[in-house]
C-alpha cells in the first residue's frame, strides 16, 4: 500500500534560502530511491519561511528505508533540522 508522508517545515529567521537549498538537492536523491514515488518541494506563497514536503513511497518500509540512506541523514538530520524551527511529519495511506 502507497505510504504518503506529508511534512512541514519552518526555518529560523534568515534560513529559509539555505533550506531550500537543502531541500533541492534532498529531492534529487530521494527521486533516485527505488522505493520512492513522487517527491514534491512546495513554498507558500503566503508566507516564503513555510515549506510543505510532498512524499510517497510503494510501501511503509520504502519510507523507514528513505530515513537510513546517507542522503537523508547528512541532508536533513545534520544539514537542515539545525537551520528549522519547525518540523512536522503526517503520515497518509492512499484509499483506492
Amino acid at each position: 500500500m502507497t505510504h504518503v508522508v506529508v511534512a512541514y517545515w519552518r526555518p529560523r529567521a534568515g534560513q529559509a534560502e539555505k533550506i531550500e537549498a537543502i531541500l533541492r538537492e534532498l529531492a534529487k536523491e530521494v527521486r533516485r530511491e527505488a522505493g520512492n514515488v513522487q517527491f514534491v518541494i512546495n513554498r507558500s506563497c503566503e508566507d516564503p519561511n513555510e515549506f510543505l514536503l510532498y512524499e510517497q513511497y510503494v510501501s511503509e518500509q520504502a519510507f523507514l528505508d528513505h530515513q537510513q540512506t546517507t542522503h537523508f541523514k547528512t541532508l536533513v538530520l545534520e544539514r537542515a533540522v539545525p537551520l528549522l524551527e519547525r518540523r512536522e511529519r503526517h503520515t497518509y495511506s492512499i484509499l483506492n
